[in-house]
């Protein structure tokens, strides 16, 4: 199983979070990829751009915050973190 945990973060205050869940036969990249596309149509986000940054933090930590240089779009919060939290 899957797991990935996201939440909207505001004035160090949690404005929204979501877990997606994956248990499909599929490479790790493409059910973060999946869960990303799931999580940003659940809050009505565009999907952030992922910078160096956000893949160096990702592949040390399997966390990344997504801030407003991510986003095409304004957005109404100071960060999007995603964060895997169960692997198979």
């Amino acid at each position: 199983m899957f797991r990935m945990w996201a939440k909207i973060i505001k004035d160090n205050h949690l404005l929204r979070d979501t877990t997606i869940c994956n248990d499909k036969d599929m490479t790790r990249t493409k059910k973060v990829l999946g869960a990303m596309d799931e999580l940003c149509y659940e809050f009505d986000l565009g999907v952030p751009i992922w910078l160096d940054s956000n893949i160096a933090d990702f592949k040390r930590n399997a966390k990344t915050r997504f801030r407003q240089e991510s986003f095409i779009e304004h957005i109404d919060f100071d960060y999007l973190e995603i964060q895997v939290i169960e692997e198979d």
